[in-house]
């Protein structure tokens, strides 16, 4: 009775392991950062682009569906509004990986913490502005992308000019000096609870 019920339980157990699986963040998703995924920092710089792309795509459908003014009326507008809240969801785990890879660098994380917060505004002006010109609305999206790009690259400068980029991760992996890289991290701490 013993063995039928540790078997019964272990095959319970083996149902919803893959479930619970398929829910961590994978850095090689080519549904989140199809583009770049070596890294939680270059998933996270390829998914900012990448995701706004998806829901300037969704909104320029509602565009061509309904008109500039009536993509916004009554629930013409729910797709992209769907869009934004689910792409929010998704930039959640690249973003804490690109953080954590990031955390020795108060720099790096305050450039990350920028992108991020740029992103979310650009993501919520996908909506047309009552009066906007169509060609005012189409330079400020596409203006957006300008300024993501300048954004991404002041991260990868951030990061690939912070002092021992290379060596902290190298620093880490050997027994005496985990000390001074953990004691490095805490001003990057200190940081992210700003």
């Amino acid at each position: 009775m013993p063995k039928l019920l540790a078997l019964v339980l272990l095959a319970a157990a083996a149902q919803f392991a893959p479930a619970a699986a398929a829910q961590k963040f994978q850095p090689g998703s080519n549904y989140i950062c199809p583009n770049n995924a070596d890294s939680g920092l270059d998933c996270y710089l390829d998914a900012v682009v990448h995701l706004y792309t998806m829901c300037r795509h969704v909104k320029s459908i509602e565009i061509i569906e309904f008109g500039l003014p009536g993509a916004q009326e009554g629930v013409n507008g729910a797709k992209s509004e769907y869009c934004v809240d689910k792409q929010k969801i998704n930039i959640v785990r690249p973003y804490q990986a690109a953080l954590k890879e990031a955390t020795p660098w108060q720099d790096v994380v305050e450039n990350l913490r920028t992108l991020q917060q740029y992103w979310l505004d650009s993501m919520a002006s996908l909506k047309w502005q009552s009066g906007e010109p169509p060609d005012a609305y189409d330079e400020r999206i596409v203006r957006a992308y300008d300024e993501l790009s300048f954004k991404i690259d002041s991260v990868r400068v951030a990061f690939s000019t912070a002092p021992a980029a290379g060596g902290a991760a190298a620093a880490a992996s050997k027994g005496p000096a985990k000390a001074s890289a953990r004691a490095s991290a805490k001003p990057a701490a200190a940081a992210k609870a700003n």
